[in-house]
């Protein structure tokens, strides 16, 4: 084995600790405290020992860190004064980790486990630190073994002590008395507890993380699904990937399985494949693997056992073998935990977990997943048939024909499950009606012709005969234009399809006079006419001969139907006037098509038969908003939603949502409502099989009205659900959602995932004729990767938006900001003189560009603030050269809560300065460079004055560093001269043209700068 020296066992260590958590940072932790403790060097040792134990903590191997805590503890115990009081404090703190590993090991005996709660209750006792993390230790041991007046004493005791340095956070401590409140029926209460942890007003390292996996059944049980979706969305985010918080994901399995999206939960176990495995720490295994199973058993019991789930060791595994292994595995941990503490309540709460029953049948979560494959058919039991529903009587059975019939008759949505239920029916009957089996097949003959089946016009010529057979003369007249427009939906000839329309047509004419519906076959005859004839014009025009007015011969035959027929037959009436209104469009006259769709929707409510009326709405409140009127859209948007409610079509269930929430989200105070219909519409569209093109529509609806409701957490999680489906509707609306989301990682500081979709949707425009979407793209993408700290990266990315923002000659702010971002890379690794003159030189290239703007607006408030801005960046440039040279006032500077910084994001940029120094400055340099500081700031601080009061925060910050420069040169008196007058002029203001913070602020500057001298 290579040893290891000093210097490289501590390099080690600061790369483990940046590692990322899990088997692999584990494993390198343990050989750095095995070569810490053969090189002999105590500290060093102890060093390790601690970073192995954390290392151990956040992975799935938290168990082990038993014996290097023990190593610790015996250094400890050797040579106290060794430890620095932060020492001590961690050991201390690491203390309360191992009392929780202690009793999540069901190897360790009971009475080791009670040994070492004691140990640490007498440890903390003579160190003088608080019972309080103690009892918290004690709680959570008696109640797994089943001594609940010992947990509830402990409780109890636990909220009595002091909190005090060796307390958990309050987010954390909130966590676990809710979980004491939800394991004694108490959900509320739980939920109350939670909530300044739910809200993010209380954080740490895993909390919000832990609590919103945590929250999800306790919200579901209290009926409050909405927070339970948006907390999945959150929190599984957090969640993903983190090995220490397998139990949390696990958790969002559990969800999904009892939310009735089981597939997303199968997704989520395929992120987590790797996991699905004998950990190490056999409670984390035992809450993991016992969420998952609740998955699988959902899945088995919906007929998906043989469907892949993930590998198991190597192997892999359908839902039943997984299931299998997996509820063995853990009804074993679940025994060895009974077998130590003496009770079955371990093992009852994982049978009990692993039976629950779903909660919801479905809650749409708005994330985009693959629907699970078709499972066969049930097989039919040996005693039953498939017809063997239960009979209905006759009276029954004719009342349900009669309904299917008006639903028919009426075009009414829900005819198709009424004529099903009847075929069901059927054959329970003792005497089989000719008319009903000729009135079944005339359905299910429309259903075939609906589907393109070849199959249709045959189905349909024997409807005919059978109703010819039973004397139905009017039935066989709408048999013979079904028949015409099948013919023209398989793209029969024209001739053909217009002698099957004159035969259809003669057939309803010919009907009897006293035949009531004679009128409206007659009608419905010359309207498919309208309709077909219109197509067929279209098909023998030859394409670009646009000699034929098509759109004008159309409307006027429309026109005079509506004429005809506006008594006899309103709904056909309707269809005609909506119909009107779409030419209307084609023929680019929006004005015109709004009353038409308006009263086709009207006239079809009037009818009877309000579902008509979605469609001409939907429309509607689409060109109403094209022509600027979105108070009226809005209107009919939510008509259509009202009408739509016995719509069975879920397409058109999903659009009508679909042009709500667009409407509501382009109101801009309605972006939660927007969001509700948007998440509805995409559940609407992927159960249309439309996931992917108005599914993905909708999804990215609804992350925009997430992100304009601050969710911006959700919007991401959304949004990238859907992102590969978006990315195939054109380079137009790639372009756009890549922006949006790194937008949306920038804000949740993601930084380097962000740069990536700026730059990938920069390479999309790249071929465009207008270099400005790249440009912006680039600079996005810069900006992005300096806040990674990818210097190199960045300054690639800046140099390419610099030079796309000079070919289009109309950015200067942003070619500006550009050129003081390179500024402050040159500073990045290291301060020295060359690097100092190159930042000047990108300054004062930005001083001039915008000069020269200046030259063309001098009165631009926006260039003049820029400009000053690029003087206070340039001095601070300067600035950092002399402290570089060991000689500035930094260090006394103001904190940002009194000065109110107000720089721009280039400004945050200032890293620590690294090994290679600036060359030393003679005093005569740094005089001059101090002088040349304090003439740039007070340049910046009249400009500022100059532009008002909305600029006194960056006018401020100019005069307190004029002030410090002034007295590190021996001229205090100088310095607060700047410092006095300006707060003279504040208090010669009124006072309310002066903030709060200015006078505190200014006063307590003068105070320290006259102390100093």
């Amino acid at each position: 084995m290579t040893t290891l020296t000093r210097e490289e066992i501590e390099r080690g260590l600061a790369e483990n600790r940046r590692s990322p958590n899990g088997a692999a940072r584990n494993a390198h932790a343990e050989a750095l405290a095995g070569a810490a403790e053969t090189s002999g060097d105590r500290a060093l040792f102890r060093e390790a020992l601690d970073n192995l134990i954390n290392a151990y903590l956040y992975s799935s191997e938290s168990s082990r860190m038993l014996v290097p805590f023990a190593r610790l503890l015996q250094e400890y115990d050797k040579d106290p004064g060794a430890f620095s009081h932060w020492d001590a404090h961690s050991l201390f703190w690491q203390f309360k980790w191992v009392a929780t590993a202690i009793s999540d090991s069901p190897g360790i005996p009971l009475e080791s486990a009670t040994g070492w709660l004691d140990e640490m209750e007498r440890r903390y006792r003579i160190a003088g630190y608080s019972e309080r993390p103690v009892r918290e230790a004690e709680l959570w041991l008696a109640d797994a073994i089943g001594e609940d007046e010992r947990a509830e004493r402990a409780f109890r005791r636990w909220l009595a002590a002091e909190r005090d340095d060796m307390s958990d956070c309050r987010a954390c401590e909130l966590n676990s008395q809710g979980q004491y409140a939800v394991l004694h029926g108490n959900d509320a209460e739980a939920l109350e507890l939670w909530k300044p942890v739910l809200d993010g007003d209380l954080t740490c390292a895993e909390e919000p993380h832990r609590l919103l996996a945590t929250s999800l059944l306790p919200l579901l049980r209290l009926d409050r699904a909405d927070e339970a979706r948006s907390h999945h969305l959150r929190g599984y985010r957090m969640a993903r990937g983190n090995e220490s918080l397998l139990p949390s994901v696990g958790k969002h399995i559990e969800f999904c399985a009892l939310t009735g999206n089981e597939s997303r939960g199968l997704e989520i176990l395929a992120e987590h494949a790797a996991h699905v495995a004998p950990l190490a720490n056999l409670d984390d295994r035992l809450a993991f693997h016992g969420s998952i199973l609740v998955l699988l058993r959902q899945l088995r019991e919906l007929g998906h056992g043989r469907t892949p789930a993930v590998p198991y060791e190597g192997t892999p595994r359908t839902v039943d073998e997984l299931y299998e292994v997996l509820y063995a595995g853990c009804l074993d941990i679940a025994r060895q935990f009974d077998a130590r503490n003496g009770t079955t309540r371990v093992s009852d709460r994982f049978l009990a977990q692993v039976g629950r029953e779903p909660l919801l049948a479905a809650l749409p979560l708005g994330v985009r997943s693959a629907a699970l494959p078709q499972t066969a058919p049930a097989p039919v039991p040996p005693h039953t048939s498939p017809g063997s529903e239960p009979a209905l009587t006759g009276a029954a059975f004719t009342d349900l024909v009669e309904r299917a019939r008006r639903a028919r008759d009426l075009g009414h949505p829900g005819t198709d499950a009424l004529w099903a239920e009847v075929a069901v029916r059927l054959d329970t009957q003792p005497q089989a009606d000719p008319l009903v089996r000729a009135d079944l097949a005339d359905q299910q003959a429309l259903a075939a012709g609906r589907r393109g089946d070849e199959e249709a016009p045959e189905l349909l010529s024997a409807v005919r005969e059978d109703y010819r057979a039973l004397g139905l003369a009017e039935r066989v007249a709408l048999t013979e234009l079904r028949l015409a427009g099948v013919a023209a939906q398989s793209g029969a000839a024209p001739a053909e399809v217009r002698a099957l329309l004159r035969v259809a047509l003669r057939s309803a004419e010919a009907l009897d006079a006293a035949e009531p519906l004679r009128a409206r076959r007659i009608a419905l005859a010359e309207l498919s006419a309208i309709r077909m004839e219109s197509y067929l014009r279209s098909v023998e025009t030859p394409e670009g001969d646009d000699h034929h007015d098509h759109h004008g011969v159309l409307a006027a035959e429309l026109t005079d139907f509506v004429a005809a027929h506006e008594g006899t037959a309103a709904d056909l009436v309707a269809e005609a006037e909506e119909m009107l209104g779409r030419v209307a469009l084609a023929q680019g006259d929006p004005e015109r098509a709004v009353p038409l769709l308006a009263a086709s929707a009207a006239r079809a409510v009037l009818a009877g038969r309000p579902w008509q009326a979605v469609d001409a709405l939907v429309l509607r409140a689409g060109v109403l908003m094209t022509l600027e009127r979105p108070e009226e859209a809005e209107t009919a948007a939510r008509s259509a939603l009202e009408h739509a409610v016995e719509v069975t079509d879920a397409e058109t269930q999903g659009v009508v949502r679909l042009t709500l929430a667009d409407i509501l989200l382009q109101r801009g105070d309605a972006a939660a409502e927007s969001a509700e219909h948007a998440l509805t519409g995409a559940h609407w569209f992927d159960q249309a099989g439309l996931a992917a093109d108005g599914g993905a529509h909708a999804r990215l609806l609804l992350a925009r009205a997430y992100a304009r409701d601050d969710r911006t957490a959700e919007a991401a999680e959304v949004l990238q659900s859907a992102l590969a489906d978006l990315l195939e509707h054109g380079d137009q609306q790639a372009v756009s959602v890549r922006e949006f989301l790194g937008d949306l990682l920038r804000r949740l500081n993601e930084p380097r995932p962000a740069a990536e979709q700026y730059l990938l949707a920069a390479e999309v425009t790249k071929d465009w004729e207008d270099p400005r979407p790249q440009a912006g793209l680039a600079h996005s993408a810069a900006d992005t990767l300096n806040d990674a700290g990818l210097a190199v990266e960045a300054a690639a990315a800046y140099e390419r938006a610099l030079e796309l923002h000079r070919l289009t000659g109309e950015v200067p702010v942003s070619e500006v900001r550009i050129l003081r971002s390179l500024a402050w890379l040159e500073l990045r690794e290291e301060v020295t003189t060359t690097r100092v003159a190159g930042a000047r030189k990108r300054m004062e290239e930005a001083a001039q560009v915008l000069e020269t703007a200046l030259a063309a607006d001098p009165g631009s408030p926006g260039l003049r603030s820029e400009l000053a801005q690029t003087w206070h960046q340039l001095a601070q440039v300067l600035d950092r050269h002399v402290n570089a040279n060991g000689q500035s006032h930094e260090d006394d500077d103001e904190d940002d809560e009194d000065t109110g910084d107000t720089q721009d994001a280039e400004d945050e940029q200032l890293a620590d300065v690294g090994a290679e120094r600036a060359a030393p400055l003679s005093p005569a340099e740094v005089e001059g460079l101090r002088l040349e500081e304090i003439e740039l700031w007070d340049r910046a601080a009249r400009v500022y004055a100059e532009l008002g009061p909305d600029h006194l925060r960056d006018r401020f910050q100019c005069v307190n560093n004029a002030a410090w420069t002034e007295q590190e040169r021996g001229r205090t008196d100088a310095g607060s001269a700047r410092v006095s007058a300006l707060i003279d002029e504040a208090r010669a203001r009124p006072e309310d043209e002066v903030p709060d913070w200015l006078l505190p602020a200014a006063e307590r500057l003068l105070a320290q700068l006259n102390d100093r001298d």
